[in-house]
């Protein structure tokens, strides 16, 4: 199907309006290997949007970024990552550069992996007044214009037209797209700035040598999650799991993110069972009735059996999958967004992309070990709406024990591609499992419940009982002085054995379950304690490699 006439249509173009913001943060954000700013609340944050000529506002760590994105270019940086939230307004930053670029009567092309990724970002274009044209199949039109939205695919086999600078959007996927790196390989040294939300994907600082250097080289960091919680452009959730799902023997392997995975042939075989199924709808009604919903299911046979329980219970919810007609997926969205659905079920394909932000409730309902897979589909309802002040998670799969709660910060360096064990990383934090409090069934991660206050006994097990949502609440944090003093003797031991930067930032995370954060780089000799630490994990992780051995 053709796009809409609409998007090739030329629009009033305005300035980006970032009154005063530069002043405001440019003393504040840094230029490093990370480039990152902070310190941006406000008291009432005003929704991103365009005015009926156009007219872009940045936020002041957009206005922040995208200055740093222009440093670091100016600076020699050739490939750039730009990491920021999802909901954060990625498109936005894009569109500030995109400007810049025709400002200087230059050529830019704007990337997307997916068709309705390329359908949508015309549409944001031409609301902001951006004349483009589009490179999309047969669906390729006006490509004089100075401005383009391409297709990865389509640009891999017909080529890349001339252009200044290119954009990448969900610069994610790039590490493990061939037809990505061939294009940037032939770009032959035009600037290229990935966005993404999830730069974590293994293999996006890899050195190549057709590249001359890293597939990126360099990363600002716009903002992170806490930052915009805190500030009010996202919200913060609550989140009720049950008893994880039994994956044993479920298979894994690389996905298309270069992280180790269930399956997807053999995940639905845990998850698509008739009581699970039942569970998902059970506490949906109990903790998110009348809320609009999204759902991630194992494979689209789950998606289908989840939607069907749905039904059966009166609930209006509809499936969505990658053979979805253009036309019908449209109207099922649309249905979705006036609340004649109220619960969307897919397998990935709203994972990125898709903007709802009165989205409240996500049932995870596929188990996953993949750290940037599960921030995707978090942060469909992480956005601020109106109607809600927090989102709801149901996690039906494991994931928020295994991976951590989706609004903490997580890891801010470009993965050279060096095997994790060798980095000292590890693929999933090492934290205690939340247990059901025995006097009032709250889950919790601490040992005296916060809801009733009964510390129970010590024990080498609690049961979790099986099937019942329950929230889960997040560790008490421990002083900044005891972080700074791992921090510090964690850095003297990588300083005395060369380690990388990222061994010190996963050790503190095995330690403390969160990533350093304000730190200062202050090595200090480690004592008996830390030394004890660090002997535990590599034992530990000697016989877990052991065992891998022994099973293969």
């Amino acid at each position: 199907m053709m796009l809409d006439s609409s998007v090739f249509e030329a629009r009033n173009v305005a300035q980006v309006v970032t009154p005063d913001e530069h002043a405001a943060c440019s003393s504040r954000a840094r230029i490093h290997s990370h480039s990152h700013s902070h310190s941006f609340k406000t008291p009432t944050p005003p929704s991103q949007g365009m005015a009926g000529s156009g007219a872009l506002t940045l936020r002041p760590y957009q206005s922040a970024a995208v200055q740093n994105l222009r440093l670091a270019l100016a600076g020699g940086i050739v490939r750039e990552m730009l990491c920021s939230p999802t909901g954060s307004g990625k498109t936005e930053m894009g569109m500030a550069l995109v400007r810049g670029v025709q400002a200087k009567r230059k050529r830019v092309i704007f990337l997307c992996n997916r068709v309705h990724l390329v359908e949508q970002t015309s549409r944001r274009f031409t609301k902001a007044g951006i004349t483009h044209g589009i490179i999309q199949g047969e669906n390729t039109a006006r490509v004089y214009e100075s401005v383009l939205v391409g297709s990865i695919q389509t640009i891999a086999r017909r080529g890349m037209p001339e252009v200044d600078l290119i954009l990448i959007d969900e610069a994610h996927t790039v590490a493990g797209s061939k037809e990505y790196r061939a294009v940037i390989a032939a770009a032959k040294g035009i600037p290229v700035i990935g966005l993404s939300a999830t730069p974590y994907a293994r293999g996006l600082g890899k050195h190549y040598d057709e590249l001359g250097g890293p597939l990126f080289e360099h990363m600002t960091v716009a903002a992170t999650i806490p930052d915009l919680i805190e500030a009010g452009y996202l919200v913060d959730c609550d989140v009720y799991a049950p008893s994880e799902p039994d994956m044993t023997g479920i298979k894994q392997a690389r996905n298309a993110f270069g992280d180790m995975d269930y399956t997807d042939a053999d995940v639905g075989r845990a998850a698509n069972k008739p009581e699970l199924v039942g569970d998902i709808v059970t506490h949906w009604l109990r903790l998110a009735r009348g809320t609009p919903t999204v759902c991630f299911a194992a494979n689209i046979a789950h998606s289908k059996h989840i939607v069907e329980r749905f039904h059966a219970a009166g609930v209006a919810a509809e499936h969505i999958d990658c053979y979805t007609d253009e036309e019908e997926r449209r109207a099922i969205l649309a249905r979705v967004e006036t609340g004649e659905t109220m619960v969307i079920s897919n397998v990935g394909i709203l994972a990125e992309g898709w903007d709802f932000p009165a989205c409240r409730t996500l049932i995870l309902a596929r188990p996953t070990r993949s750290l940037i897979r599960y921030i995707q589909m978090a942060g469909r309802v992480l956005r601020p709406h109106a109607s809600k002040d927090r989102a709801l998670i149901l996690d039906h799969s494991g994931s928020v024990v295994r991976l951590g709660f989706p609004t903490e910060e997580f890891p801010l360096e470009l993965d050279d591609g060096t095997p994790r064990d060798a980095k000292g990383g590890q693929d999933e934090r090492e934290k205690p499992l939340p247990k059901a409090c025995s006097s009032c069934s709250y889950v919790k991660t601490v040992h005296k419940c916060p809801v009733c206050g009964f510390a129970p006994e010590r024990r080498a097990n609690v049961d979790v009982r099986a099937g019942d949502l329950v929230p889960i609440t997040k560790k008490t944090k421990p002083p900044k002085m005891e972080k700074q003093e791992l921090y510090s003797q964690l850095l003297h031991i990588a300083e005395q054995q060369g380690y990388k930067s990222g061994w010190v930032s996963n050790k503190y995370r095995e330690y403390f379950g969160v990533w350093p954060r304000g730190m200062r780089d202050v090595a200090a000799p480690p004592g008996r304690e830390v030394m004890g630490f660090i002997k535990h994990l590599k034992i530990k992780h000697a016989k877990e490699r052991e065992a891998e051995h022994a099973d293969a």
